[in-house]
C-alpha cells in the first residue's frame, strides 16, 4: 500500500524508498482488506437515498480514514485475493425473504472448488446481503472470478445487477496487462451493515466478532487448485473466447473510460464510450444477460458517477440520467450489437442453389438506392398526374418534383423519368449528344434543353457547406443559369425542398404541350407496371419449374441408388432395396409388380444369389427377425442364415417359396 520514490544522490547512486499510507497494524479487521488502491467513497446518504459513489485513484485508502468514518468506503481487488464476495439485493429472487433455500443452493454450487462456509452480513440499510467466502491460500482474482461465475451459472443462477453479483467480477485478460479495474464493494460494518445469525436476523456486531467468524470460515474453506484450473479451462472459451479485435476494442474503451474526467467538455465523449462498453461488453465483463432499456441506462449512470473527476468537471450532473437515456436509445438503434449476439450467416454449403443464386445476383447498395429513388420519382409523377398539376415545361416540372423531397442531383441522374425531352430515353443516353447533335428535337423545330448540371464539389472534394451556410446538406444550383431560372444560393437536397421562385423565366422550357406530354407519361407508367407484373410472373414460374426439376432429379438419383443396392448381391443392401421397392411399387424391376428375385432360379453355387432370393421371400412374407431365427432353429438348429451351407440355403429357399403370407 503506497508508492515508490527513486532518489539519486550526487555520487550517481540510486536509492529506492518505498512509502506507504499510515496503517494500524494492530487492527485485525482492516487487515482483511489489504488492497486499497482505486478505492471508492461516498458521503453518508439521507434515508432512502443511494450513496453517490466516487473513485479516488490519486492515493490509497488508509486505515485512519476508514476509522474516522466521515465517508462510506469501498475497496477493489488486486491481482490476488484471499476472499470472494457475493452480493444479493433485497429485491433479488435469491434473497431469503423470497426464496429461503436459494443461498443454501448457492453455497452448494461453490463446493466443487472448496468453498463451503461464509460470513453473512447486511450490506446497508437497504437489506441486501453480502456473503464473504474467505480462504487461506491467495488465488488469482481473475481466475477466481471465472470459476465463481461458471459454477453459479451452471447451477442456474443469473449473475446480474440487482439479483446476484460476484466480487471479483469476471473479465477478459487484457493484452499487455491493460486491465480495467475490478468492481469495488463497500466495506462491511459501516452504516446499516450488521452480522446475521442463521435465521438471517441482524445481531450486535463489532469488528472482533467479524474477524472471529472470518477466521472460522477461512479454516473450513480450502480452495482445490486442480478443480479451479479444470473449471477455468472449461469456462474460458464460453465466457472469454473473444477475438483479438474485440479484445483491442475493450482495451481502447477502458483506456478512455477509466481515466474519467480531467477537464470540462468531456461528458459527451465519455458517456458515448461508457455506453458502448456497457451495451456491447457488459455481459462479458460482469456476467448476466446483455443490458438494454432501463438496465442499460442505470449502468451508464452508475459507471459515470463512479469515475474520477465526475464531481469536479462534469457540468451535466443535473441531467445525467437524461443524457444516459439518449445515448442508450442511440446505440440500441445503431449498427452496434451485444458481443456474441450477431446471427451467424449460413455457410455456402448450407445454402440451397436458389438461395445461393439469389445472394450472388442480389443488387448492390447503390443499385437499391437508385431503384428506390426512381420509384419515388414515379410516385411523384403519378401523384401530379392524378391532381392534374404536372407542369408541361422542364423548369416548372423540376420545381414541382423538388416539393416531394427529391434532390436535384437525383432528378438530374434520372431525368428520363420526368424531363419532357428525355422521356423514353435510356438513363445513360443523352439526346444532346446523340444523332441529333445540332440540338433540334424530332420535329426539327424545338432545340433540346440542356439537363440540370450535377452538384459541384468544393475545392477539397467535400460536399460539406462552408461555415455559416444555412444548410450543409444543400448542393449548388442544378439548373444552368443560362438555360432556366437563376436560382443561385438555393439548395435542392433530399432533406430540404426550396420554394419555387415567384418570378422565374421559362427561357429553357421548350417542352411539348401538356396534351402531348401527359398521355405519354401515363403510357410509360402503364408499361412499367405491366413489365413489373410480367417479370414477377416469369420469376414465379421459373422458380416453380426449378423446384420441380430438383425434385425429379433427386428421385432419379434415389432410384439409381436402390438399383445399385439390388445389383450388389449384398443381402443387407438387397433387403433395403426390396423394402424401398415395396414402399414405391412399380419403380424397380424386383418389386411385387414385376418378376422378383424369388422367381429367378439362383445359379448353382451362387451363395449371394441364394441369400438375395431368401431375403426377397422374407420381405414378401413380412417376417420379423425373431420369426426367422425361430424357423431356422427348428429346421436346421442354427440361429442365422450365415451359418447355413449352400445346400441348406437352397432347401430354406424352397420351403419359403411354398409359404403364403
Amino acid at each position: 500500500m503506497g508508492g515508490i520514490l527513486i532518489a539519486i544522490n550526487p555520487m550517481k547512486q540510486t536509492h529506492t524508498i518505498r512509502f506507504e499510507s499510515v496503517r494500524e497494524w494492530g487492527d485485525a479487521f482492516l487487515s482483511l482488506f489489504p488492497h486499497r488502491f482505486d478505492y471508492i467513497f461516498a458521503p453518508h446518504a439521507n434515508p432512502g437515498e443511494t450513496p453517490a459513489w466516487r473513485t479516488e485513484s490519486r492515493h490509497p485508502l488508509s486505515d485512519r480514514l476508514i476509522q474516522q468514518g466521515a465517508y462510506l468506503y469501498g475497496v477493489r481487488f488486486g491481482a490476488e485475493t484471499n476472499y470472494g464476495l457475493l452480493d444479493i439485493d433485497s429485491g433479488s429472487r435469491y434473497h431469503p425473504k423470497h426464496d429461503p433455500l436459494a443461498i443454501s443452493r448457492i453455497a452448494a454450487a461453490l463446493e466443487p472448488i472448496g468453498l463451503v462456509h461464509y460470513v453473512a452480513c447486511t450490506s446497508s440499510y437497504s437489506g441486501g446481503l453480502h456473503l464473504y467466502f474467505p480462504f487461506q491460500n491467495a488465488q488469482s482474482s481473475w481466475q477466481l472470478a471465472i470459476a465463481l461465475a461458471c459454477l453459479l451459472e451452471n447451477a442456474g443462477f443469473k449473475i446480474q445487477a440487482g439479483q446476484l453479483e460476484i466480487f471479483p467480477n469476471p473479465k477478459p485478460y487484457g493484452v499487455g496487462g491493460n486491465l480495467s479495474l475490478f468492481n469495488a464493494h463497500r466495506l462491511p460494518l459501516q452504516s446499516g451493515s450488521y452480522l446475521l445469525n442463521e435465521s438471517w436476523e441482524p445481531i450486535w456486531s463489532d469488528t472482533q466478532t467479524f474477524v472471529n467468524r472470518w477466521k472460522l470460515a477461512q479454516q473450513r474453506n480450502d480452495i482445490d487448485s486442480h478443480a479451479l484450473k479444470r473449471i477455468i479451462k472449461q469456462a474460458k472459451r464460453k465466457h472469454f473466447g473473444i477475438s483479438g479485435k474485440a479484445e483491442k476494442f475493450i482495451n481502447d474503451l477502458n483506456a478512455e473510460i477509466e481515466v474519467g474526467w480531467t477537464g470540462y467538455g468531456q461528458t459527451n465523449r465519455l458517456l458515448g464510450r461508457i455506453t458502448m462498453r456497457c451495451y456491447i461488453f457488459h455481459h462479458l465483463l460482469s456476467g448476466g444477460e446483455p443490458l438494454q432499456g432501463d438496465a442499460l441506462v442505470a449502468e451508464i449512470v452508475e459507471t459515470a458517477q463512479a469515475l474520477p473527476g465526475y464531481q469536479e468537471w462534469c457540468r451535466h450532473q443535473h441531467e445525467i440520467e437524461q443524457r444516459a437515456e439518449e445515448w442508450a436509445r442511440c446505440i440500441e438503434h445503431s449498427h452496434y450489437f451485444p458481443f456474441g449476439s450477431q446471427s451467424q450467416k449460413p455457410k455456402p454449403e448450407e445454402r440451397g442453389p436458389e438461395l445461393t443464386a439469389a445472394i450472388d445476383q442480389s443488387p448492390s447498395w447503390n443499385q437499391r438506392q437508385s431503384a428506390a429513388t426512381r420509384d419515388r420519382i414515379r410516385r411523384a409523377i403519378a401523384d401530379l398526374l392524378e391532381q392534374d398539376k404536372l407542369p408541361a415545361k422542364a423548369t416548372a416540372r423540376f420545381q414541382a418534383l423538388l416539393q416531394y423531397g427529391i434532390g436535384g442531383a437525383s432528378l438530374y441522374r434520372h431525368r428520363d423519368l420526368w424531363h419532357p425531352n428525355y422521356l423514353g430515353v435510356e438513363p445513360t443516353q443523352d439526346p444532346a449528344h446523340g444523332d441529333n447533335a445540332s440540338g433540334d428535337n424530332a420535329s426539327g423545330n424545338t432545340p433540346v434543353e440542356n439537363p440540370p448540371n450535377p452538384p459541384a464539389l468544393h475545392r477539397d472534394g467535400q460536399l460539406d457547406c462552408a461555415k455559416g451556410a444555412p444548410n450543409c446538406h444543400s448542393s449548388t444550383n442544378l439548373l444552368a443559369t443560362g438555360d432556366g431560372d437563376n436560382l443561385q444560393g438555393k439548395g435542392f437536397s433530399d432533406r430540404t425542398s426550396p420554394k419555387s421562385p415567384k418570378n422565374g423565366s421559362d427561357i429553357g422550357d421548350r417542352a411539348p404541350s401538356s396534351q402531348h406530354g401527359i398521355p405519354f407519361i401515363r403510357r410509360v407508367l402503364s408499361q412499367i407496371k405491366a413489365t413489373q407484373q410480367s417479370l414477377q410472373e416469369t420469376l414465379r414460374s421459373t422458380q416453380k419449374q426449378h423446384r420441380h426439376h430438383q425434385s425429379q432429379q433427386a428421385r432419379q438419383q434415389q432410384i439409381a441408388r436402390m438399383q445399385q443396392f439390388l445389383n450388389s448381391g449384398d443381402p443387407i443392401l438387397v433387403a433395403e432395396a426390396l423394402a424401398w421397392a415395396e414402399r414405391n411399387p412399380g419403380v424397380l424391376p424386383t418389386d411385387p409388380g414385376h418378376p422378383s428375385l424369388s422367381s429367378l432360379p439362383p445359379e448353382p453355387g451362387n451363395r449371394s444369389a441364394l441369400m438375395t432370393a431368401i431375403q426377397s421371400q422374407i420381405t414378401r412374407l413380412r417376417w420379423a427377425d425373431t420369426r426367422v431365427c425361430d424357423c431356422l432353429h427348428q429346421q436346421f438348429h442354427k440361429d442365422c442364415l450365415t451359418q447355413l451351407s449352400d445346400e441348406e440355403l437352397s432347401q430354406w429357399l424352397s420351403w419359403l417359396s411354398s409359404q403364403s403370407e
